[in-house]
């Protein structure tokens, strides 16, 4: 008989590009019924607030080709690079990028972050909060969506160390 499959990731970074996935291979993981723990540390954290706003950074990835999610299909596969002239001195710029990859997504059919999140809340992956992150930035459980649970690092390790697959995002 075979024993579930276990996935663990550990998700560090908050932004909108880097919360894309540790969802979507939760949510998928948990569709093929394997057994999925995320662990939510440092920037990560944030993804797992009531009030989720991730943007994107582009000043932290300066490689990001630029998409514009409106126009004719020619005008939408050109490849707009961002000098970083533009990315780190023009003011709302994060703003604006944000607004245009999540119209990118939309286009496309992709599912929102908080979307994601419900989906993987449903399927029962297992989200855990990093209590030392948690304290080091003052956040409470009151901060939290329902359904989560807060642990440390020796959690994380033990489940890291029984999980046939483990990520780091």
């Amino acid at each position: 008989m075979a024993t579930q499959k276990k996935l663990m990731m550990i998700a560090s970074r908050g932004s909108l590009d880097w919360a894309y996935p540790p969802f979507i291979l939760g949510s998928t993981a948990a569709a093929l019924d394997m057994e999925v723990s995320i662990f939510f540390t440092f920037y990560g954290l944030t993804l797992l607030l009531k009030d989720l706003k991730p943007k994107v950074t582009p000043s932290g990835n300066p490689a990001m080709p630029m998409k514009m999610p409106f126009g004719p299909k020619w005008f939408q596969g050109l490849n707009w690079p961002m000098p970083n002239m533009i990315i780190n001195n023009v003011p709302f710029f994060d703003s604006f990028v944000t607004a245009m990859m999540k119209k990118t997504f939309k286009n496309k059919g992709v599912a929102s972050i908080p979307e994601l999140r419900d989906i993987c809340v449903e399927a029962g992956v297992k989200m855990i909060a990093c209590q030392m992150t948690m304290d080091v930035f003052g956040f409470s459980k009151h901060d939290f969506i329902d359904g989560i649970e807060f642990a440390g690092a020796a959690t994380a390790l033990e489940i890291g160390s029984e999980s046939d697959m483990q990520f780091f995002l």
